[in-house]
């Protein structure tokens, strides 16, 4: 390796830090920041506290009239696993039906699911809350959860018939001949083969729920349902004085789960986005 070779490669991981501590730069303004007085927040303008202070997490977790921020972490836990598992199961079962089955209007039927990728929440929004408020389901979290053991995520669906569509068909054709019907094709050949897009999806899935304030600003209204989301919101308050503190605090705690999941999977998740779409 030549002189100027290794400058080049050095000058290049140097830049590429540089940018990478420059996009983080948010994320440690908001870790360190939470470990500040209140009143150093915004006026102390090193990103090192010169005072620390446990005493944000203290406030935050106390939460909003006498509940605490561990019922919020508990909602938005039980919301994201069962919108995690309805969208893996149905999903992959739509996935299945679409690469492998063959049904009348099959064709027309997957164009209007990729057709529905391109349509904007906020238009299905109005007549979704007037159909979830007559079946009764306001305050609860079945309009956030039901959805997603209907299939209703077409890009998942979408992610997993292009993995399908690269496992080789001798398989099934194999499974045939042993006696295996398609029930028995999809549990025991296409689920194993799917596990990196599998993944791949779960990890999305409660990414997203986790983080969807919006669904769950208009569907929750009782503090005992509020997510994590919605508890940090409501520790801001634009009309009075807000406990920034406590917001931030509880904003470093809300990122440990979906960290955590994304770094424990980490592996698979990129093997699944690697090999989707591969022939």
């Amino acid at each position: 390796m030549t002189h100027s070779t290794a400058l080049g490669r050095t000058s290049r991981h140097v830049i590429i830090i540089a940018l990478g501590l420059i996009m983080m730069y948010p994320v440690l303004w908001l870790l360190f920041s939470s470990f500040k007085p209140n009143t150093m927040i915004f006026t102390d303008t090193s990103l090192w506290p010169k005072q620390w202070t446990l005493q944000n997490y203290v406030n935050g977790w106390k939460g909003l009239q006498g509940i605490s921020f561990g019922r919020f972490f508990a909602n938005s836990l039980q919301v994201s696993g069962f919108s995690m598992l309805g969208n893996v199961v149905t999903c992959s079962l739509a996935a299945f039906a679409f690469a492998r089955l063959e049904f009348r209007f099959k064709k027309v039927m997957f164009g209007l699911m990729l057709v529905t990728i391109m349509i904007p929440y906020h238009v299905t929004l109005v007549p979704q809350y007037i159909m979830y408020n007559k079946l009764e389901w306001i305050n609860t979290y079945l309009p956030l959860v039901v959805p997603k053991w209907l299939a209703h995520d077409s890009f998942f669906i979408l992610l997993m018939v292009q993995f399908i569509r690269g496992i080789p068909k001798e398989l099934d054709e194999s499974a045939v001949i042993d006696g295996c019907g398609q029930g028995q094709i999809y549990w025991r050949i296409m689920l194993p083969q799917l596990v990196p897009a599998l993944i791949t999806t779960a990890i999305f899935t409660f990414m997203w729920t986790w983080d969807d304030f919006f669904s769950q600003m208009i569907y929750l209204n009782k503090v005992s349902l509020f997510t994590v989301q919605l508890g940090i919101r409501s520790l801001f308050d634009p009309s009075g004085e807000s406990d920034w503190g406590a917001l931030l605090a509880m904003s470093v705690l809300s990122l440990v789960p979906i960290m955590t999941i994304f770094l424990s999977f980490q592996r698979y998740f990129l093997d699944g986005i690697a090999t989707t779409g591969l022939k």
